[in-house]
């Protein structure tokens, strides 16, 4: 190294060009943590720069100059990213510091000044801290030594620059650092190095049996390179199979913590014996370890025929170390797996062979030839699990998602995660061998140009395997052959309605007739048929999976198609049989009496084809029998299910208990009957007779040219009226759904005792038995007891009181009750006075002799009893009766009294003075004692005694030093002493005598002056020494006595009252008991996060948008409120707030507290922050719990806070105090990982984002970080990327790597937030698992049920135990806006009553995104926490719960705990996120999930799953369709004539059948489905008047226009992915949004998904009102037009109405303007969508360019629908003269032909002409019109053509136009070829610009009205108005 003046031997590289690729890098960013990936090393030394610059700045400029020389070796070419930058802005910052810092040098040379320098840090600081290492902070003593360490290798470069030598004495300490520096290595949660045993966390010994165990070496032979000390049976494994080296010490970490963890439950439970050591790993801890961990690998083992590998030896002492060995070796394998962690079966086949090989090593580990040790099949270099086991699986995965084509290619096409794992359900994947032969068939993925199906390579024919066992393909098929069950019962149902109704009466009583029974039996040969087709479908749809299939599967397949055809064959011939020779029903059953060898034919057929039926019915009955079949692996029991379905590894055994089946069938039996009872009577019955009216007629006149006149029965109209009828009824199932599920969720909500607690009045009337309820429920038992079940619990939860003299129970409570008061303080809910109010006492007085409860319940009980008692006439037990009839007023009074006497006692110390006040108590108690107080003492004198006192108090309560404040106590004690003794008292002066004695006979020459004696002996002690628990006392009486209005509104933050409501509520609810935190099940939180906002800046924070308004203005009037309560806390006391005024506040604020301030924001939007704070509640939460299981008596008594504050810096730092104990327990307990994928590229770039993370680890020193890190690294001179998955935490400010894991590649492969979600999951520790979204929070109060919730794991719900327990959400959004009440309401519906009712009994309940938590053993074994493969697990979260369900898991759902939740609150927010969800069950919906499950459920339980999952969004689409059905019905008959002639018949004219079908397709389309459970839920916890008026409200707030939009977004998203795909991540937004959106934003965004469809039914209503004969005034007219004209309304301008300032006059001339702009502007390469309309368009038909051939055709059968408006209407042309000749629909399409040839001649010409031949141009144009005119007069004269036919043209020729586009866009490939592609778009944009021109005309009318605008506002905000928003000041911006 160089010193400036000094000789070099290497200079560094010339100064660096900069480049403008990082002009934004500075001199003042060269820091520690702007260093590019591939310098990391770099990192360390600048950080060890920066913190000895201000010691020394020479020393610090010689350590960068080292660190340049460093950066320069590491990469000498800058060819990495942001290398060249860094580099060259490094060297300015030295040249520039290189003069300045030598004139700084104390020394002569630099070599010196190191060497001084650092002889100094290590004497003077790092052997002191070395010295006092039990008292010292372990990261600050391992930071000392890294920077010593660093300090030596700058040492010893300056000194080889310089060619000096190096002392002794710093050598030796260099070798102590150096020691020291590998030994204090960085730890994550356990130090488990030797200089860290003194740790509290290692002290427990729960942990020091694990580490003892992990540390039992014994009999193993290690390598002979590896001797190192402290070795333990990690380290051997890493050595043996080379895995990396913080993967091992990660998983050491979590076996450790399992283990520990496990142990001490165990011990806790089974343990009674104290002979053996507890230091001792319990066998029990280890064998439910591998218990959980092995189930699944043992199953896989089972299922394919094989022996597991886990063998254990036969010297027991050795069996414990084995089964750590096996234990250790899973978890290493699953910790280094990255991707292949979706993949358990892969997992397993590696765990099988390695563990195999593990035995082998064990059993004799040398060869008999060399004598060295065997190494497995895939050595034991560094790394060489990676590169050789998991890489070339993790690359296969890889090349099979580049064939996915980023989601554009067939999902036929590719493998995803779910083919790649199954291939490990069949045996023949022993076929890869071990090691793995890399010519396998499974390690082939053919290239893009290359066939996939072989290819010939060195010899060997390789075939790409395709699909394993199912595979997706795009189609409507998917509903029908994943559910056949379901929809063969309805059609058969549907068939036997009919038959029944068709004849006689239509009474079901008919079924009883002959021939109606024989009829009716028809049914099973619909049901051959279904079948047959559910086989054809099957084998179609498996076609492409064929080759991974086996021969058995084959087979199967074959034939039950072979028998499915049979059966439709010999079922109808028999049938015949039967109906040649009929048979009466009596004569059957007389056969059957009189003969059983004879029995009907048919009848026997249909016996023997239900045979499989009968038998599946008998075994539904024993669910237990079932189960058992299905898992066994017994040949004769795989035979039996063989036909049934195909054998797979998971989906079996799946059934619940007889119970739980019992509820459910007999839910769903209920729900069947209504709704076929409904659509018999109601429906189809009364169709019947119509229906035959019409077959009977003969119509001949028809009003157009009749293509089929010889049609029989007029089936065509039939089919009209008919199709409507039959899309309901496959449909209506979802409303009778809806309506038994509001009724079994309320009655299921009512017995858990939900809303029993829900207003401040109820919390009062039980907040008596609420200490009882708190230690019963959140306190562990002293005694371990069963909970009392059966009904009397059922019905009522009953708790004992806290007794008076159980101070340690009241203490608990109040410790508890108080966190919580303050936690409300600290999110500003609540002001100091509500606080001061709502808190109890930590402990009770024990001379008060009762309980103090909070003020709140107390305030204003005494001036209320003062004024019953200064008036009172009686005796005094009267008065006592009165005042105890309000307990709250009688303790008041008590406590009033015994405070009154505990303070004269405290303040008065003078000997006379106190025997006066000790006479005057002693009277006052004897007179109540014998009842006598009214009788001796004056009531009227007790409100002067209390102001008084009251005055006194407040002296008191200031404690003033001055001695004016002194005087006064004095002469308020003389005054009170007169009050009691002249005014109360009626022979008071006999005391007053008695003291006057006793002084005069001890002193004669002086009389007694009460109170006033000075020093030395005061008799008044004042002021007191600050004493907390004499403030808080002094304080709570004050409040008592004078609070005088009542505290019913305290708390009056809405938000407040309704976390205590609950919170309270769910205490009554049944939970598990809690355990001590020692003992309960450790857990992890983890929150996946990409770019979302961290912590609002100030500048987004004062940002205004076009209306001037910023998001802290918009705070500050959404929660006026807290915005006070935030500026009393920051300013701190109340009087400064309400001294100043709030603008002035609020600059202060800006100028002094801009950190607070963006808190405070932050935690009221949806950010990480927010999420963070609220997790951490649990770490808070388990260190009080632990507090109150670890502290002693008096710590309790004395309280959390004033143990933990009244220590000293160096108590709290000691390992042996208990605060140190406390976060060992938490962190044993607790664990919080955010994986923040790119955290390492925004800290390289220095975004202030990756600043705002490394806040929230300060903040939160238990906080851990996850993420990739993407380092370019070379290998044999090439580069390449090299990915991480890195672990940091906070130390000294910074952050830290804990664990840096090499990954084999790129681990975002398919869809993003699972793959981030997995690359992070091994840092988590626990058994359990929560997944917590970045739009979540949580609350204290909550975070205490959480040890109650983890006991779940441990019970069994149902026959298995739990492996995801559903918790409800709050949606904290509501309040923002009329749309995100809405939201909310809808979202809390489903995440209450919905999952409710889906858990039990339906039993049906998934994983619906977070809060969820998981068993995390069971699902880290299973594939993870969420499924990944792109596109297909689109909506990732759910497909969790479709795994776990399969395979054998059991998910329930638990209401007494709630976590926050954020929602979208902006309608095009909201509708995004629709759009996401809808994609995602499109998705679902060709899953083998789904289909898996509609298969291995039985039939009740596949109808739930289906409803509550893709079935509620098919029934969505269909309820759509209706309309679409029965509106192009309608048209057919009005255009054909048909109506009128039907109309003459009388039976005709009413329809009600069709007015019944319609209602139950209006009360999907209003929303009023989703309202039923909404309504159940608000009642039962708000009560019903108020769900009532909530309903009310919503509906005047147009609520039903958002849920009929809302139906447009998901059928329209829905149906587009089954058909064309193009499903993708919607980044909804989660800001607050108060912005307008433009027009053109609007109309991208609603084009095709809305705006098309409404214009369409808008035609389709017109056509129909202007043609139709209805009778206009008949119910069936109205209920018809009004909903199908609303949802036009709404699909048209619903954006519009629910848009900010969408009817201002100015914003509409901009938006107007921005529409012309963007609809006329070109578009081309880089030309974004937002810019030009041409972009757009192309983007939305994006999805027909990847769709198959399949959905090009159904998009050109779909299109040929708008010829019918042309077809029919020229012929009700005027022109027509009622010609029905075909020509004349011949001439309407010459008319087509001649426009479409003059536009083409305009836009020729324009092309050709209108530059150079201007005139030309022009002549032609001219001319054109001239002869448009003449045409339209000779047409009007001469053929007598009408102004009404020119509108029929508009109706009749623009859908034929729009026909064209949407077939040419199907067929855009031809299009082009023909060169008619600018002619295509040119027509797109005419129609574009038509389409939007209709839309913004009605608009725009509207703006001219002013009113409507303030109307709007109003509708939009109405929530926030009745909250005190004042929106008229948002919108306009005036502040």
């Amino acid at each position: 190294m160089a010193a400036s003046g000094a000789s070099t031997s290497e200079q560094p590289p010339r100064p660096l060009a900069r480049s403008n690729t990082m002009a934004n890098i500075s001199e003042s960013a060269i820091d520690s943590e702007v260093v590019p990936a591939n310098l990391r090393d770099v990192a360390t030394i600048l950080r060890v720069a920066n913190e000895i610059e201000p010691q020394s700045p020479r020393v610090a400029y010689l350590c960068r100059f080292y660190a340049f020389e460093r950066a320069h070796r590491l990469d000498p070419t800058s060819s990495g990213r942001g290398v060249r930058q860094f580099k060259t802005a490094l060297l300015q910052r030295l040249q520039r510091d290189g003069e300045t810092t030598l004139h700084l040098r104390k020394r002569k040379s630099d070599t010196r000044e190191m060497q001084s320098f650092y002889q100094q840090y290590y004497e003077n600081y790092v052997k002191e801290l070395a010295q006092t290492a039990d008292e010292t902070d372990r990261a600050e003593l391992a930071k000392a030594y890294q920077t010593a360490n660093v300090l030596f290798e700058v040492l010893k470069a300056v000194t080889q620059t310089e060619s000096a030598e190096v002392a002794p004495e710093i050598l030796a300490a260099s070798k102590d650092v150096k020691e020291k520096t590998e030994m204090l290595v960085p730890y994550n949660i356990l130090p488990l190095d030797p200089a860290s045993a003194h740790q509290a966390i290692m002290r427990f010994t729960e942990i020091q049996a694990a580490v003892s165990a992990l540390r039992n070496i014994r009999a193993l032979r290690w390598p002979r390179d590896n001797q190192k000390p402290d070795l333990d049976l990690l380290d051997w494994l890493q050595a043996t199979f080379g895995f990396q080296k913080d993967n091992v010490a990660n998983q050491r970490e979590h076996l450790i913590l399992l283990l520990a963890n496990v142990h001490k439950r165990k011990i806790h439970k089974t343990r009674t014996s104290t002979t053996e050591p507890m230091s001792k790993l319990d066998d029990e801890a280890v064998n439910e370890v591998m218990k959980k961990l092995f189930k699944n690998y043992k199953q896989w083992c089972k299922y394919l025929g094989r022996k597991s590998s886990l063998w254990l030896p036969s010297i027991q002492q050795d069996v414990q170390q084995r089964k750590i060995l096996y234990t250790g070796l899973y978890l290493l394998i699953w910790g280094e797996a990255a991707n292949l962690r979706f993949m358990p079966e892969c997992l397993c086949y590696i765990y099988h062979h390695m563990a195999y090989e593990l035995f082998g090593l064990l059993g004799g580990n040398v060869s008999t030839v060399t004598g060295e040790n065997i190494k497995p099949a895939y050595g034991g270099e560094e790394e060489s699990f990676l590169k050789k086991v998991v890489t070339p699986i993790y690359n296969v995965i890889s090349e099979e998602v580049k064939r996915n084509r980023k989601g554009t290619a067939k999902h036929s096409q590719w493998r995803n995660y779910d083919d790649l794992n199954e291939f490990f359900w069949s045996i023949d994947c022993f076929r890869l061998g071990w090691p793995m032969r890399a010519d396998a068939d499974y390690f082939y993925v053919p290239k893009e140009f290359e066939k996939h199906s072989s290819m010939k390579r060195r010899g060997h024919r390789k075939k790409w395997m395709a699909k394993t066992n199912f595979v997706e393909i795009r189609s409507f098929w998917h509903i029908f052959r994943s559910f056949d069950r379901m929809w063969t019962f309805y059609i058969l149902a549907l068939q036997a309605m009919i038959i029944i109704s068709w004849h006689g009466t239509g009474s079901p009583t008919e079924i009883f007739s002959g021939s109606v029974f024989k009829e009716v039996l028809s049914v099973f040969i619909t049901a051959s048929i279904l079948k047959f087709l559910q086989a054809i479908v099957d084998i179609i749809f498996s076609w492409k999976a064929r080759q991974s299939m086996k021969y058995r599967e084959i087979l199967r397949y074959i034939l039950k198609a072979v028998v499915a055809a049979a059966w439709v064959i010999i079922l109808p011939a028999c049938y015949v049989h039967t109906w040649e020779n009929p048979t009466g029903l009596v004569k059957t059953f007389q056969n059957w009496a009189s003969g059983w060898n004879f029995p009907s034919l048919y009848i026997l057929a249909v016996a023997i084809y239900l045979l499989p039926n009968a038998l599946a019915v008998v075994l539904f009955m024993l669910p237990m029998l079932k189960r058992c079949i299905e898992r066994s692996n017994w040949r004769i029991c795989n035979i039996l299910t063989w036909w049934q379905q195909p054998r797979l590894y998971i989906g079996r055994g799946m059934h619940e208990s007889f119970s739980s089946l019992f509820k459910y069938t007999m839910f769903w039996i209920l729900l069947l009957i209504s709704k076929l009872a409904f659509s018999y009577y109601i429906e189809i019955r009364p169709l019947v007779k119509p229906t035959k009216a019409i077959m009977r007629m003969s119509i001949g006149n028809y009003e157009w040219h009749e293509l089929f006149p010889q049609a029989r029965k007029n089936i065509g109209v039939v089919i009209s009226i008919w199709s409507p009828i039959i899309l309901v009824y496959f449909m209506d199932t979802q409303i009778w759904y809806s309506i038994f599920s509001t009724i079994v969720g309320g009655i299921y909500g009512a017995f858990r005792h939900l809303g029993e607690i829900r207003t401040l009045g109820m919390l009062r009337s039980r907040f008596q038995s609420l200490p009882g309820a708190f230690n019963a429920r959140l306190v562990p038992p002293v005694k371990e007891k069963e909970q009392k079940k059966g009904l009397k619990t059922l019905l009522s939860q009953t708790f004992d009181p806290v007794e008076p003299g159980k101070r340690q129970e009241a203490a608990k409570f109040a410790q508890l009750w108080n966190q919580v008061i303050a936690s409300f303080r600290e999110e500003d809910l609540i002001n100091n006075r509500e606080m001061n109010l709502l808190v109890v006492p930590y402990s009770s007085d024990p001379s008060l002799h009762l309980v103090q409860w909070p003020p709140f319940l107390l305030a204003s009980k005494i001036p209320i009893a003062l004024d019953m008692a200064k008036d009172f006439r009686g005796k005094d037990a009267a008065l006592e009766k009165k005042i105890a009839a309000d307990e709250y007023m009688q303790c008041a009074v008590k406590e009033c009294y015994e405070s009154f006497k505990h303070v004269l006692k405290s303040i008065v110390v003078g000997n006379i003075e106190k025997k006066v006040i000790i006479d005057i108590i002693k009277e006052v108690d004897n007179n109540i004692k014998e009842g006598t107080l009214l009788e001796n003492f004056k009531m009227s004198g007790l409100p002067l005694l209390y102001n008084k006192f009251v005055e006194l108090v407040e002296c008191l309560l200031k404690n003033d030093i001055e001695s004016t404040t002194r005087d006064k106590v004095i002469l308020l004690l003389q005054d009170m002493l007169e009050v009691v003794t002249e005014d109360i008292m009626l022979d008071g002066y006999k005391i007053l005598d008695s003291v006057q004695e006793e002084v005069t006979t001890n002193n004669q020459n002086q009389r007694p002056q009460l109170f006033a004696s000075a020093d030395p002996d005061p008799a008044v002690r004042f002021p007191f020494r600050p004493d907390e628990a004499w403030e808080e006392q002094i304080k709570r009486l004050y409040l008592l006595l004078t609070v005088k209005e009542s505290a019913m509104d305290v708390p009056s933050n809405l938000e407040a009252r309704r976390r205590i409501a609950f919170f309270t509520n769910s205490l009554f609810m049944d939970m598990p008991n809690a355990p001590k935190v020692r003992n309960m099940l450790p857990f992890s939180v983890m929150t996946p996060y990409y770019k979302e906002d961290v912590l609002y800046s100030m500048k987004e924070l004062q940002l205004e948008n076009e209306d001037g308004v910023s998001i802290l203005f918009y705070l500050q009037k959404i929660y006026p409120d807290e915005w006070k309560n935030f500026l009393q806390r920051v300013f701190d006391t109340e009087d400064q707030v309400l001294g100043k005024d709030e603008k002035h506040l609020e600059d202060e604020v800006l100028r002094s507290q801009e950190k607070d301030l963006r808190h405070w924001a932050s935690y009221r939007g949806q950010t990480l922050t927010r999420t963070v704070r609220g997790m951490m509640y649990y770490r808070k939460a388990l260190e009080l719990q632990s507090f109150l299981d670890m502290a002693k008596v008096e710590e309790m008594l004395e309280g959390y806070r004033s143990v933990v504050e009244s220590m000293t810096d160096e108590q709290r730092r000691s390992q042996r105090h208990l605060p140190a104990q406390l976060q060992a327990v938490a962190d044993m307990k607790f664990t919080y990982v955010i994986s923040c994928q790119l955290y390492g590229t925004q800290k390289i770039r220095g975004d202030p984002i990756a600043a705002d993370i490394l806040n929230l680890m300060v903040t939160y020193p238990s906080l851990r970080v996850a993420y990739i890190d993407e380092v370019v690294e070379k290998e044999k001179d090439k580069a390449h990327k090299v990915y991480y998955s890195i672990l940091v935490k906070a130390v000294n400010g910074l952050d830290q790597i804990i664990y840096r894991i090499k990954l084999p590649g790129d681990p975002i492969l398919g869809e993003g937030k699972p793959e981030n979600q997995n690359h992070a999951i091994i840092f988590t520790r626990g058994e359990a698992l929560q997944t917590i979204d970045m739009n979540q929070d949580n609350y204290l109060e909550e975070a205490f049920k959480m040890r109650n919730l983890l006991q779940e794991f441990l019970k069994k719900h149902g026959v298995r135990f739990p492996t995801i327990l559903g918790l409800r959400e709050h949606i904290f959004t509501g309040s923002v806006s009329s749309l995100a009440w809405f939201m909310s309401n809808q979202e809390t519906s489903f995440v209450t009553i919905g999952q409710r009712l889906l858990a039990s009994p339906l039993k049906v309940r998934f994983h619906y995104g977070h809060p969820d938590v998981f068993d995390r053993l069971f699902h880290l074994t299973r594939g993870g926490i969420s499924k990944a493969s792109k596109l297909i697990n689109l909506s990732e979260d759910i497909f969790a719960g479709f795994n776990s369900t399969l395979r054998q898991g059991n998910v329930t759902h638990h209401e007494y705990m709630q976590v926050g939740k954020g929602r979208d609150v902006g309608l095009n927010q909201i509708s995004q996120f629709e759009a996401k969800v809808a994609n995602g069950n499109g998705e679902q919906t060709l899953s083998r999930d789904i289909y898996r499950l509609g298969h291995r459920f039985d039939f009740f339980r596949m109808m739930s799953c289906y409803f509550t999952t893709v079935g509620f969004y098919f029934s969505s689409m269909v309820t759509v369709l209706t309309v679409y059905i029965f509106l192009y019905g309608r048209l057919y008959l009005v255009l054909s004539g048909l109506e009128a002639a039907m109309l003459r018949e009388a039976a005709l004219q009413h329809n009600s059948p069709l007015e019944a079908a319609l209602a139950s397709q209006s009360l999907v389309q209003l929303g009023l489905l989703m309202a039923l459970p909404m309504l159940m839920e608000i009642g039962l916890e708000r009560g019903f008047r108020k769900a009532l008026s909530d309903f009310v409200v919503m509906q005047l707030q147009l609520a039903s226009v958002f849920f009929t939009f809302s139906l447009g977004t998901k059928t329209h998203y829905y149906g587009r992915t089954l058909l064309h795909g193009g499903a993708k991540y919607r980044a909804t937004g989660r800001g607050f949004v108060v912005y307008h959106a433009k027009f053109a934003d609007n109309y991208r965004f609603y084009s095709r998904s809305h705006f098309v469809k409404g214009l369409e039914l808008m035609l389709l209503l017109i056509v129909y009102t202007v043609y139709s004969h209805s009778y206009r005034k008949t119910v069936v007219y109205i209920l018809i037009t009004y909903s199908m004209w609303f949802m036009v309304g709404t699909w048209l301008f619903a954006p519009f109405l629910f848009n900010p300032s969408g009817f201002e006059w100015q914003k509409i001339v901009d938006d107007w303007t921005d529409w012309n702009k963007w609809i006329n502007n070109r578009g081309g390469i880089g030309v974004i969508q937002e810019k030009s309309w041409e972009s757009w368009w192309d983007e939305e038909q994006e999805h027909l360019k990847h769709s198959g051939l399949r959905g090009r055709i159904w998009e050109i059968l779909l299109s040929l629908r708008f010829f019918l408006y042309q077809y029919g209407l020229v012929y009700h042309l005027n022109i027509a003269h009622e010609h029905r000749s075909v020509l004349v629909y011949g001439l309407s399409w010459l008319v087509i032909a001649v426009v479409l040839l003059v536009l083409k001649v305009v836009s020729m010409g324009r092309r050709r002409f209108s530059a150079d031949f201007q005139l030309m141009f022009r002549l032609l144009k001219g001319l054109l019109f001239i002869g448009f005119l003449s045409v339209l007069i000779i047409l009007i004269v001469v053929f007598g053509l009408t102004i009404a036919d020119l509108f029929v043209c508009f109706l009749a020729f623009m859908p034929t136009g729009w026909a064209f586009l949407q077939i040419a866009l199907a067929c855009r490939p031809l299009f082009q070829c023909c060169g008619l592609w600018d002619s295509v778009r040119a027509l797109a944009r005419s129609y574009e610009y038509v389409m939007g021109l209709h839309l913004f005309t009605p608009v725009a009318i509207l703006a001219w009205f002013p009113f409507v605008s303030e109307f709007q506002s109003r509708l939009l905000f109405n929530q926030a108005f009745s909250r005190g928003l004042q929106i008229s000041r948002i919108l306009t911006g005036r502040k």
